[in-house]
């Protein structure tokens, strides 16, 4: 865009709308991103990219469940629901109506350190995207009949994931004993009584602080003309103010200096085990190390845990991992769900063992070159579509204020060795900052309890 182009959208911008030119970022080898922000503190990043006639757009809030505080924990979450409720423009069901009559899509997620709407559409429909997300950044309709029917929605959908589901028990189980002070130690979703309790005062003065321009990043990738799609965004969200936003800086949480332990008895079949240790933020250069170190553990069937849980003394039907990436530090987790008829303890020694051997000596070059590729191939399955594109710019913006973070990791991760892996399981996968979750059967789900004790 040149400099003419800039100065004819200013002059007719209205009292935030005037936009200023951030920078061009590569995006790989072949596409920019084009970094813009209005005066309202707006953060806007176009990339044009014509392989296919259509448009991503995705509005990333920097607000999730780490913004909260206790007893209103959940907000977040309920508010990815009610932004789909009515505007003062567009009545209830209005906003789903207009996308499916043009064949677009829409899905919304919120997580510890975000929250995240997008749209795929035609490429023709982009000005009609632009108007109803500013809309509903502003306008929102909140009102008790609203509210209240959502929280009923959300406390049906922790029943469903947490209260009735093993896994969703379990998880959230690891993450309130590993943290005892940090907010992620309480889940996305929300403790049941809190979801129950909110206001709509609650959820008003949640819109006014963190639903503003200035937390909040627009990411266009598509067959668009940038010109008028940031003319239309200047028009469209200029005329928002911006908010006054809370500190995000938390106090970090305390080292666990102890083994932690929780058993858990629900109506399953088999026992489970899950293992949390404390590991890096997302920032952290040791972070994409521990995500080779994961790979060799548990990606795929040549994994050392699958090869010798599952296949060598069939002890496990599932064994995954899970490395956090979020802003904060978070937890390296390690999930195994036992063969009917073996026991949670015969999982922890064959886990230990491995997790022992990683610890003790080099990964081989052969295991190294395979976490490589397998991670490389699924960065670059995610960038296949504008979609994709979009949701790894906005992810990756949001948490670290680096959109084109996705190729810099890929560089970092091509230059790990085997003895970058060995430093990173030694200072990760120590047994005085592990925290232990061991489900076993019960006869009815009335029988639930929870008993905390050392690992």
């Amino acid at each position: 865009m040149n400099r003419a182009d800039l100065q004819r959208i200013n002059g007719q911008a209205p009292k935030y709308g005037a936009v200023k030119y951030d920078g061009t970022i590569p995006f790989g080898a072949l596409l920019e991103i084009e970094s813009y922000h209005l005066d309202n503190q707006l953060k806007v990043l176009l990339v044009e990219d014509k392989s296919a006639p259509v448009v991503a757009y995705h509005t990333w809030f920097r607000v999730g469940s780490r913004n909260e505080k206790p007893g209103k924990t959940g907000i977040a979450h309920l508010f990815e629901h009610l932004m789909f409720n009515e505007t003062e423009n567009l009545p209830k069901g209005e906003f789903d109506r207009r996308l499916e009559e043009v064949g677009a899509e829409s899905n919304a997620s919120t997580w510890l350190d975000f929250t995240q709407y997008n749209i795929s559409a035609p490429k023709e429909r982009l000005d009609m995207l632009i108007t109803i997300e500013a809309d509903r950044m502003q306008h929102l309709v909140l009102r008790d009949p609203q509210v209240e029917s959502e929280k009923e929605v959300v406390a049906n959908e922790r029943r469903y994931r947490v209260d009735d589901d093993v896994d969703g028990a379990m998880n959230e189980a690891l993450w309130a004993t590993a943290f005892q002070v940090h907010p992620y130690k309480w889940p996305t979703i929300g403790w049941m009584s809190d979801i129950l309790g909110f206001t709509t005062q609650d959820c008003a003065e949640f819109y006014r602080t963190y639903y503003a321009p200035n937390n909040a990043t627009v990411v266009v990738v598509g067959d668009f003309d940038p010109t008028a799609a940031l003319s239309k965004i200047s028009q469209q969200y200029g005329v928002i103010a911006p908010s006054t936003i809370p500190d995000a800086a938390l106090a970090p949480e305390p080292p666990q200096n102890e083994p932690r332990r929780v058993e858990l008895h629900k109506p399953t079949m088999a026992e489970k085990v899950t293992l949390g240790y404390h590991c890096p933020a997302l920032s952290d250069p040791s972070h994409m190390t521990l995500n080779v170190l994961s790979e060799v553990l548990s990606g795929g069937r040549a994994s050392r845990l699958y090869k010798k849980l599952v296949r060598e003394l069939e002890i496990a039907a599932e064994v995954r991992a899970f490395v956090g990436p979020f802003r904060d530090p978070g937890l390296f987790e390690v999930y195994v769900g036992a063969r009917e008829g073996h026991t949670a303890e015969e999982l922890l020694q064959a886990v230990d063992a491995e997790l022992t051997r990683v610890c003790e000596e080099p990964v081989s070059e052969q295991e190294l070159a395979r976490a490589r590729s397998r991670f490389e191939l699924g960065l670059l399955h995610s960038l296949e579509t504008a979609d994709g594109k979009a949701n790894t710019i906005g992810f990756y913006d949001c948490v670290l204020a680096e959109p084109s973070a996705a190729f810099e990791r890929l560089e970092a991760l091509r230059s790990i060795t085997a003895d970058d892996v060995l430093q990173t399981a030694r200072t990760v996968l120590r047994a005085e900052a592990r925290t232990v979750v061991i489900v076993r059967p019960s006869e009815d789900s009335s029988d639930d309890d929870a008993n905390t004790e050392d690992a």
